[in-house]
This record gives C-alpha cells, structure tokens and sequence, in this order.
C-alpha cells in the first residue's frame, strides 16, 4: 500500500473516532445533569433545544466566551500546562481499546485503484492493535495524574495544593490495586494484547473467572477516576474546588474533559477485560460495544447521586488494607486454578 495513502487513511480514521468520543464526552455531561435531576426529584437541563439535547453546544460557547482569569503569583507555565496535559492523556487510552472486530470493509477503491485495508489492519476496530495494549493503557492513563498535581502546585493555592497532594496519594493506592486486579484476566488470556483478550472471550465472558477481580477493577476505577464516594481531591466542603479551584473558562473545561473522557474509558476497558467486547448475539458487534459502555457510564452518574464520599483516612485504608490484600489473594488462586486444569 502506498505510505501517502496509508497515512490519510489512518489520519481519517483516527478523526472519526476522535469526533465520536468527544460527541459521546458532551452528551455523557448531558446525561449527567438529566439523571443527576432525577435522582433528585428536580428538572435537569431542558431549556436549549428540545428535551435540552443542545445544552452541550451552549456550555461550550459559554466557556469558550468566559473570562480566562490568572491569579497574580501563579506558576504561569505549568498553570497553562496542566490542563493540557490532563485532557491529552485522558485521550490516549482509547488508541488502543478495541470497539469492534471490522469496521470497514476488506478493500476500497481509491482514484480507481483497489487498496487493500485488511494488510495495514486498518478495517480493524481499533487505532493501534499492539501487543502491548494493556501495559500502553496503564502507562499513558496513570501520566494524567501529573496534570492535577502540577495544576494544584502552580495555583499558588493552599487549597489547590492539598487537592493535588491528595490526589497524588489517592492515585498511588489505588493504580496497584487496579493493577494486581487485572493480572488474572491476563493469565487467562495469555496476552496483554486487548484484541486477544476479546476474543478469549468469545463463549464466556471473563466476569465468570474474575468475579473477585472485576470488584476489585470497579472500586479503583471509580478511585481512579476520582469520582464519588471517591472525589476526596475536590469535596467543597474542605477544599473549595481542589486542584482546580484557580481555574477557569477552557482551562477549567479541559479539566472536566479529563474526567469525563476517563469515566468512558474506565468503563470502555471493564467492557473489554470482563464483559466479551464486542461480544453479543444478533446486534451488530460495536452496537454491542456501545451498549455496555453505555451501562457502566450510567452506573458511574447513578454511584455518584446515590453514596455519599468517604473520609480520606477511610479511603486510604480501602486501598492499602483491603483492595491489595485481595487483589493478591485473586492472583495466587487464579494461579493455582491454571497449574491445577493444565496439570490435569
């Protein structure tokens, strides 16, 4: 295949993708306000379009509009920095979660000519198909912290400073338990590769092996993600706003693209590693995608309007005390499982 044609082929296919998670991202804040409201028996956004579908369009015109203040005595750099590298990382996960086995078909016809998609996998339903994938989602997604932390440090805020210390804090406790809980998935598969990992999953989801590492997978995501009962690095009653407390307009905005775009990513990787992918009977496989995604992001909005969050003392010891005690324990069982059926 010629590289020019590879490379515009490659190039659209990453915006299409990239147009759709960030349209999903919008909407996931819509249907945030809407459950949010009534949950708590009150009218969520409706006024701007019909049912309120447009509001996402409206923030952000509100955003992009609003005055972008700068605090006198703040790190200007990493000030400016920080979000950027928030909302970058946040992205980069999805590179490599596969949403579906084939998009496209096998070959096109470009300027009259055939072109063959399946040789550079480009009909395949993911950005990157490498053998790593699970191991680069780890590494990019956990770069994020980074963004917060030096947000907090640059803002010249005592309050900012506490939130990104915490969330420093948070983030280390509970990444080795997300970590360790991911381990017997990749036992069982035999791969990090998130493609393979699918389609070991082709007749039984790997919920049924690791139920225990699936609890384990749900607690730290939501820590992760620093969302309720979680949200210790931002809880207004201590801290005003956290490591964000300084910002505004789209600095402010790319913040909250950060959390959301890992909410969706969270929940993206749970429907990978545990419930078959792209896996289901009569629909369309990436309908099937979409449609699990579609329940964790709720389960997510229903968590937050539904548990109050913990202490950060109580957080802390969930992490250290009980999550890594039994992310091991599920590793050496599951190991014992695998010597004990090979064996037989």
């Amino acid at each position: 295949m010629n590289i020019t044609v590879l490379v515009i082929l490659t190039a659209i296919k990453i915006t299409l993708i990239l147009v759709v998670f960030l349209t999903a991202i919008a909407y996931t804040v819509l249907m945030e306000r809407k459950v949010l409201g009534f949950i708590q028996l009150r009218y969520g956004p409706n006024r701007v379009g019909p049912w309120g579908l447009l509001q996402p369009l409206a923030d952000l015109l509100k955003l992009l509009f609003k005055e972008d203040f700068t605090p006198p005595g703040v790190n200007k750099v990493l000030f400016v920095l920080a979000p950027i590298i928030t909302a970058v990382t946040a992205f980069l996960p999805f590179a490599a979660i596969p949403f579906a086995q084939q998009i496209l078909p096998d070959h096109i016809y470009l300027y009259g000519q055939k072109v063959d998609l399946s040789v550079a996998a480009l009909n395949q339903g993911v950005i990157a198909d490498v053998n790593v994938g699970l191991l680069y989602i780890f590494a990019v997604a956990s770069l994020s912290v980074y963004g917060a932390v030096l947000g907090g440090w640059a803002s010249n805020n005592k309050y900012s400073l506490l939130g990104g210390i915490r969330l420093s804090a948070q983030m280390i406790s509970y990444e080795l338990a997300l970590g360790l809980s991911i381990i017997g998935v990749i036992m069982i598969a035999g791969s990090l590769s998130l493609v393979k990992i699918v389609d070991a999953q082709k007749d039984v989801w790997f919920i049924l092996y690791q139920p225990l590492g699936f609890l384990i997978f749900l607690i730290a995501s939501f820590a992760e993600c620093a969302r309720t009962p979680f949200d210790l690095i931002e809880c207004e009653n201590e801290l005003v706003a956290g490591f964000q407390t300084e910002y505004s307009s789209m600095k402010w905005a790319l913040f909250m693209l950060g959390e959301y775009c890992h909410i969706i990513v969270a929940s993206a990787l749970a429907v990978t590693l545990f419930f078959g992918g792209w896996h289901g009977p009569y629909l369309p496989p990436i309908a099937w995608f979409v449609i699990k995604t579609f329940i964790f992001v709720f389960f997510f909005i229903w968590v937050r309007g539904t548990f109050p969050r913990f202490r950060f003392d109580q957080l802390m010891r969930l992490g250290w005390k009980v999550l890594l005690p039994l992310g091991l324990a599920n590793i050496m069982f599951t190991a014992a499982v695998i010597l004990f059926f090979s064996k037989g």
